[in-house]
């Protein structure tokens, strides 16, 4: 089954009841038994939902896994994985990540033993000096957010293999019509289904993709004693996203590609961070192991002015300023007070963040109206 017929019907049955193509909406707290212990493979929906067992095996087949497991938000998934590992397990991570991951690596769970290295992975052959004999567990972001830093799977996980080290490789920005890091030798794949997944800024919820039985099985223990589910109508949503995921990722690259040349043309634009370009850190390596470079872009000004920064970004039209990404209309942010402010400040300048970075989530619009409002915006007055 290829991929966009693996995006309609890759775990989606008809309703076995009425016939319904649409997976229902199992909105029930709990199943009828025949006799005590005798049920049909459901007894609380914690434990099990139809809906979501619908989500979970369509998540798997996309990325070419076993098993997928759908948690309330991203983080509650991270939150998981995080879970699985002991005191004094450490955890080596990009230095470029997302804000709330870094928030809860740091926040929550160093106080419970963890140890949380942050470094520049774009040469993966540095990671070696970084590993010891606590090291259980590699994170990685690529495309990296916002910096669009791109790590070399295959190198992390070479590297990992030969120390037993798992790698879990955050698929947000790629999405799996883009990226399969499981058949690029990673151990997990993790989402955050409230952006390309879902696709239309209308659910809240994250995902695991994986294939080892004995990690599924802990992981799995931890999504229903800890209780971070996703409910019914947010799988059902994100079911319906999905179907039209491999059309919408389609055109968000061939904007972000039209927005990011335009962007680099235009004189008040200083650098541009987008994987396609040639010149872009280790675009060769995102040819490789990426079938199109994504709807994400970060860019800043000439002069490096905050306050300019945040004047243009109130003047856009089409590009909403808001949190979040991989919705079909297209949002702009500002990483250092929205998504990544829990990052300190001098963490954040190290990565290359500046102040003055602007991200971009390139939508489905007509390009060449989104680039007219890039126009409009960065037209001094």
């Amino acid at each position: 089954m290829k991929f966009a017929t693996k995006t309609i019907h890759a775990g989606i049955t008809p309703d076995p009841t009425t016939g319904a193509i649409m997976t229902p909406i199992y909105q029930t707290t709990t199943y009828v038994q025949q006799a005590p212990g005798e049920h049909k493979g459901y007894e609380y929906s914690r434990s099990q939902n139809p809906t979501r067992d619908a989500l979970q095996k369509n998540l798997a087949a996309l990325e070419n896994g076993k098993y997928g497991l759908c948690f309330a938000s991203g983080l509650a998934a991270t939150d998981a994985v995080l879970k699985t590992l002991s005191p004094g397990d450490e955890v080596l991570s990009t230095n470029d990540l997302y804000g709330g991951t870094y928030r809860i690596f740091t926040k929550i769970f160093m106080q419970y033993g963890l140890k949380f290295t942050f470094i520049t992975m774009t040469d993966a052959g540095l990671l070696e000096q970084y590993i010891n004999e606590n090291t259980k567990l590699i994170w990685v972001e690529t495309p990296t957010n916002p910096m669009m830093h791109i790590i070399d799977i295959r190198a992390v996980v070479k590297l990992a293999k030969k120390r037993n080290i798992k790698v879990v490789v955050d698929n947000t920005f790629a999405t799996p019509y883009l990226q399969r890091p499981l058949d690029l030798g990673a151990d997990l794949a993790m989402h955050s289904v409230t952006k390309y997944l879902g696709g239309h800024s209308d659910v809240i919820m994250g995902a695991l993709v994986l294939d080892d039985d004995n990690w599924a099985q802990e992981l799995e223990f931890i999504q229903n004693a800890s209780g971070a589910i996703s409910g019914p109508q947010d799988c059902f949503l994100a079911l319906r996203g999905i179907k039209t995921l491999h059309l919408r990722m389609q055109r968000h690259s061939e904007n972000a590609a039209a927005v990011a040349c335009a962007l680099r043309e235009h004189q008040r634009v200083d650098k541009v961070y987008w994987p396609g370009f040639e010149d872009h850190p280790n675009h060769e390596i995102a040819k490789q192991q990426m079938d199109a470079f994504g709807g994400m872009i970060s860019f800043t000004l000439k002069g490096d002015d905050v306050e300019e920064t945040k004047k243009l970004m109130q003047k856009f039209k089409y590009f909403q300023l808001a949190e979040s990404l991989g919705g079909v209309e297209s949002l702009c942010g500002h990483p250092a007070t929205m998504t990544h402010a829990s990052i300190p400040r001098e963490e954040r300048i190290k990565s290359g963040l500046l102040d003055s970075l602007i991200r971009l989530s390139v939508g489905i619009e007509d390009k060449e109206d989104l680039i007219d409002d890039l126009n409009q915006a960065l037209r001094e007055r």
